[in-house]
């Protein structure tokens, strides 16, 4: 048994079966179909008396089917991999070998050849081509079916979740593939008119509670869900649940790529999943081709271009083929990042990578001069909380009066539209930061209307977009939670009831993209993010898709201005619908331009002093809706005695 084992793993490695060897083995299965169609046509004693004649002329035959054998290519291939394509072949090189061996001897026989006799009889050639079709037939399914068996052992068990064209695309891609990584066990259906049906020869079961302990019963450890029924499977918490519990492996279409159901679809097109595939969220859609019109053959200025968001927005933009690109951060080494994807991905686009301070006026103000921008992204910001309730200074001088200078410096230059973006923390502020936004979205806001008004002399439209969390950005809590994991733990959560909206990077940046084009100037957009997130929920789910064991949560309680619930960014009591159902305007207070100037030229007078009480009061002043939470600033909102 050994032995039988030894021979099978060698003839089943890579190329250890050459060529001649499939040639020789169908060669002599001609041969023996000959004698077989010999025995038809001249009976037992004729083939016994005529042995010697038939066997010259079966011979003949034999070089024939060669011949066909190498027009046809039968003999090129692996048989351990062999397809309809490859019996097809088959089929013609026997079908077109026996029509060659009755003409041939036909002609013999008007020769009059002695000592060599061929098939002369239809009966008997039909005979020789049905046999040899058959026999080389089964010969290469016995090895395709001895390759599978054997393989079973290497290849893991997989069930796939879908059974209309997605699915079966998947399952195609499973069986054709020379290199057998998945084996196909069975199909899962929402549908219960599938009951007990089978595709490919697989069972379909359907979903329902305790799915995941059948296919584990099958042995199934990989769960490959079909692209059409991702958004279905992501909303379904509960079978998510169930597949992550039961250690099933998911693998499925990253949650920012889509499948348009009928270009090919191959399982390499998936991959194992990562939180945020899970999380439940609704397909956005954007009007691509106003976004196009909008920016196609146009200087586009970004600024934080090296951020989590701006190097998106980079990206995205890059795609409509603007006539320039100015990029501007000031991190060194993440800029060099952005330099390196711009000449890897768009190398067409004329672009600029800028090391730079959106703080430094006259380096802003020559950058303007130069590049004239047509439209700019303004995504600069110092964003993490704790950091900016620390240094309420820093928050002033590059949040507030870094985008007055970009701001200012767009009107002066004709920029036909600035597209600010903001923060769900810009509402109802209980933080410096969070402040810190909404004290730009007034000064764009009043900026705006005082252009409208004629007031200020310009021509450039003030957008303002304002979205939650996003994920996987520098900082956020899912890149921490996994390095936390990679280390053991334990994952320190602020509070077992603190909740978070999320949304992906890359259709986070399709929202601004629209905003930007339907915005008419003096908005505040604000985005649907949709179901909020319970973050210990989240701790526990990447504990169990890491696949370890004893990770403890610990609860650290709230930091410094942080929230418990993020405020609700869009109902409709504050906001009114556009065309998008993903993007709302705000209805906010709005503030008159010169007092807004005013107010921030005082700001910034304060933050040079360092006196973080001064600085936050004075934010207060200018936003009196700003409460301070679990933060030193609280004793500010305290009123005087009467």
């Amino acid at each position: 048994m050994k032995v039988f084992y030894r021979l099978s793993d060698w003839y089943f490695s890579s190329r250890a079966l050459p060529y001649w060897c499939i040639l020789f083995i169908d060669c002599l299965t001609v041969f023996f179909s000959s004698y077989v169609g010999s025995y038809l046509e001249f009976g037992g004693d004729g083939f016994a008396q005529n042995f010697w004649q038939l066997t010259a002329g079966n011979l003949i035959c034999v070089l024939i089917f060669g011949v066909c054998f190498r027009l046809f290519h039968t003999y090129t291939g692996i048989l351990r991999y062999s397809s309809l394509i490859d019996l097809e072949r088959v089929g013609k090189a026997a079908f077109v070998g026996s029509c060659l061996s009755y003409l041939v001897s036909i002609v013999m026989n008007e020769a009059g050849t002695d000592g060599v006799i061929m098939h002369q009889s239809l009966r008997g050639n039909l005979m020789m081509f049905i046999c040899s079709a058959m026999l080389m037939w089964v010969e290469r399914m016995i090895v395709r079916a001895m390759f599978d068996g054997f393989m079973a052992d290497k290849a893991q068990p997989v069930a796939i979740y879908g059974t209309k064209s997605g699915g079966v695309s998947l399952a195609n891609s499973i069986l054709a593939t020379r290199e057998k990584k998945y084996m196909l066990q069975a199909f899962i259906s929402d549908g219960p008119d599938m009951r007990n049906a089978y595709i490919m020869g697989k069972r379909v079961y359907l979903n329902k509670k305790g799915i995941a302990q059948q296919m584990r019963h099958l042995h199934v450890k990989v769960l490959l869900v079909s692209p059409l029924k991702t958004e279905k499977f992501r909303d379904n918490q509960a079978m998510v649940d169930e597949f992550v519990q039961a250690g099933i492996k998911i693998m499925m279409m990253p949650a920012a790529e889509e499948w348009d159901g009928k270009s090919k679809l191959t399982y390499n097109q998936l991959r194992e999943i990562e939180i945020e595939d899970l999380l439940p969220r609704e397909k956005i859609e954007v009007d691509m081709n106003a976004i196009g019109e909008m920016l196609k053959g146009k200087r586009v200025l970004i600024t934080g271009a090296a951020g989590s968001i701006g190097s998106e927005m980079v990206k995205q933009v890059a795609i409509y083929k603007p006539a320039e690109m100015t990029l501007i951060d000031q991190a060194e080494t993440p800029m060099h990042d952005v330099r390196l994807i711009m000449k890897d991905q768009f190398a067409d686009v004329k672009n600029q990578t800028i090391v730079g301070s959106i703080t430094d006026k006259p380096f802003m103000e020559k950058i303007f001069e130069v590049h004239r921008p047509e439209y700019v992204f303004h995504a600069a910001a110092y964003k993490h909380v704790p950091m900016m309730e620390d240094n309420p200074a820093m928050a002033v001088r590059n949040n507030v009066n870094g985008t007055r200078i970009i701001a200012d410096l767009a009107v002066k230059y004709g920029t036909k539209k600035f597209v600010m973006i903001s923060t769900d923390k810009a509402v109802n502020p209980t933080n410096v930061m969070g402040c810190s936004k909404r004290i730009c979205e007034i000064y764009c806001q009043s900026l705006n209307q005082a252009i409208v008004d004629g007031r200020v002399k310009g021509v450039t439209q003030f957008v303002t977009t304002r979205f939650g969390n996003v994920l996987g950005s520098n900082g956020s809590v899912i890149p921490i939670f996994k390095k936390l994991i990679r280390k053991g733990g334990p994952l320190t959560v602020t509070h077992p009831d603190i909740i978070r909206y999320f949304m992906l990077i890359p259709e986070a940046c399709k929202l601004v993209l629209e905003a930007g084009t339907m915005g008419k100037g003096g908005e505040i957009f604000v985005f649907d993010m949709g179901k909020p997130v319970k973050i210990v929920d989240l701790a526990k789910r990447m504990i169990s898709l890491s696949g370890a064991k004893n990770i403890e949560i610990k609860f650290s309680g709230l930091r410094e201005g942080e929230k418990l619930y993020e405020e609700l960014l869009s109902t409709k009591e504050n906001t009114i619908p556009t065309n998008n159902p993903k993007i709302m305007v705000a209805k906010v207070r709005e503030y008159d331009y010169e007092e807004a100037k005013k107010n921030e030229d005082e700001l910034l007078r304060i933050s040079y002093t360092h006196d973080d009480m001064a600085i936050v009061k004075k934010m207060k002043e200018i936003v009196p809706e700003y409460k301070s939470q679990v933060s030193k600033y609280e004793v500010l909102d305290k009123k005087s005695p009467q």
